[in-house]
């Protein structure tokens, strides 16, 4: 099949942010190309966890009903420190189940559905560089393909290509670590639990020598005989983690093994490191914007990101929709959707780093079942503009006291 030359969006990176920014530009009327390096389906380092506003975003793409064909789960199992809760999904505004999907039929699922409401796919090119207009705006993509290097023209630009975003550092999209970011590890692993209707999370996570590590051990059954095993640290460039992931998985599936029947191997494990809490700068251009884990949308809390990577693929297509340039207003409409949330998510979370603080406040948490069903809606960014409860209240005020004290604020310049 021959490559497209022309197209009215480009949007690169096929993930779950790009699909669906494809998907919905080419459902408002646009003539839409999606393109990405690798060949579909491919697998993609992440916890594979779909909450209550990820399935929120899923529904809107009409993948509702297949997402829950694989599994459904009802909430999360915090435990840690002599404790274990059981914490529903708060419902409200948002769906009250989540899922669970691997993110080689996710995200290959999520790109069909693109390609079903009209978008061509491109597989197989990866983006180099760009070719400018006399203006200053992106004229074109430059991509090495099988067939050598190829152009597509285009009016308006979406940079969807994951957490290091190469075509967004070619424009000058850049990754500040002052503030949390995360590093992580996932494996699959066979389980007799792998059906089990809650997702797990430890949050008193060890090391072999017995030392409390920033972060948490998860456990998602994916509802077909495995479950996604991983380990993720927060850390900060005063506090970068010093662990190895993959040593730090193996232990950490040793410790759950006889309770989750697990088998003897991790299969595919892989590992990332995380800009989190909108860290980035450069996320805009005359005719283009960065979404989703390139532009650094993802939970400082918790690593959650697909939910984010959605919706800035929904509400990013609807801003190009309008015509006007994105420069001014993407960076904007991101601070005004989760700059607040970020802000205060990422303090909170350079918290967690500081020695001696988490082995204080860890058990007095675990010891409320009330703090920790609050703290559950607040970490997974289950707060919505809709919700008027006290819990939302306060923490959207806390939102905005902690922007205006940030010294790099989410989605600076």
């Amino acid at each position: 099949m021959s490559l497209p030359t022309t197209t009215d969006v480009l949007v690169v990176g096929a993930g779950p942010a790009g699909s669906s920014a494809a998907a919905w530009t080419s459902r408002l009327g646009m003539d839409t190309v999606l393109a990405d390096a690798a060949t579909f389906p491919r697998d993609k380092t992440c916890g594979d966890g779909l909450t209550p506003r990820a399935i929120a975003e899923l529904e809107r793409l009409d993948l509702g009903d297949w997402v829950r064909g694989h599994t459904v789960n009802r909430g999360l199992r915090a435990a840690g420190f002599g404790q274990e809760l059981l914490l529903p999904w708060p419902g409200g505004s948002l769906p009250d189940h989540g899922s669970a999907v691997p993110r080689t039929e996710l995200d290959a699922r999520i790109r069909e559905r693109a390609l079903d409401a009209g978008v061509t796919g491109v597989d197989g090119a990866r983006a180099v560089d760009v070719e400018r207009a006399a203006d200053g705006s992106v004229a074109g993509v430059v991509f090495d393909t099988a067939q050598g290097r190829h152009t597509i023209a285009c009016r308006r630009l979406v940079i969807a290509d994951g957490v290091r975003s190469p075509l967004g550092r070619v424009l000058g999209r850049e990754w500040h670590r002052e503030t949390a970011y995360g590093v992580a590890g996932r494996s699959y692993v066979k389980s007799g639990r792998g059906d089990d209707p809650w997702i797990s999370s430890h949050l008193e996570l060890r090391g072999e020598t017995g030392e409390l590590l920033p972060g948490y051990g998860w456990i998602f059954p994916l509802g077909d005989g495995r479950v996604n095993l991983g380990v993720g640290a927060l850390a900060t460039a005063k506090r970068p983690a010093k662990i190895q992931i993959r040593p730090l998985m193996e232990y950490y599936a040793t410790l759950r093994r006889e309770d989750w029947d697990l088998g003897a191997d991790l299969e595919l494990p892989t590992s990332a490191l995380l800009p989190m809490g909108g860290a980035v700068s450069g996320v805009s251009g005359r005719n283009w914007i960065v979404i989703g884990d390139a532009a650094g949308c993802v939970n400082p809390l918790n690593g959650e990101g697909i939910d984010y990577g959605l919706e800035t693929g929904r509400i990013g297509a609807e801003l190009l929709a309008t015509g006007d340039s994105p420069e001014a207003a993407w960076p904007a409409m991101l601070t005004a959707h989760y700059g607040p949330s970020f802000s205060i998510a990422r303090r909170l979370a350079g918290l967690i780093t500081v020695p001696h603080l988490l082995p204080t406040a860890g058990p007095i948490g675990m010891r409320s079942h009330t703090l920790m069903t609050i703290a559950l809606r607040v970490m997974g960014n289950l707060v919505t503009d809709e919700d008027r409860d006290l819990t939302a209240r306060v923490w959207r005020w806390a939102g905005r006291r902690s922007i205006r004290l940030d010294e790099r604020p989410p989605f600076t310049a």
